[in-house]
């Protein structure tokens, strides 16, 4: 049995790490924190990109199967 996460749960565990990291860019004390998280809100903002990218090349590959 394959319990790999879907393309959708990975996408939406992204769309939470960045909106956590921004939260938390918004709450940094010192200028090097708040630039580390944005840093992390961007890479997970990428990520998510790149997954629903895969969601929809994953998409075409199921409607040329039918």
């Amino acid at each position: 049995m394959d319990e790999s996460p879907t393309t959708e749960e990975l996408r939406l565990s992204q769309l939470r790490r960045e909106s956590a990291e921004r939260r938390e860019a918004d709450e940094a004390v010192t200028e090097p924190e708040t630039d580390q998280h944005e840093r992390r809100a961007e890479k997970a903002d990428y990520l998510r990109r790149k997954l629903e990218e895969r969601a929809e090349a994953e998409r075409r590959v199921e409607a040329e199967r039918e």
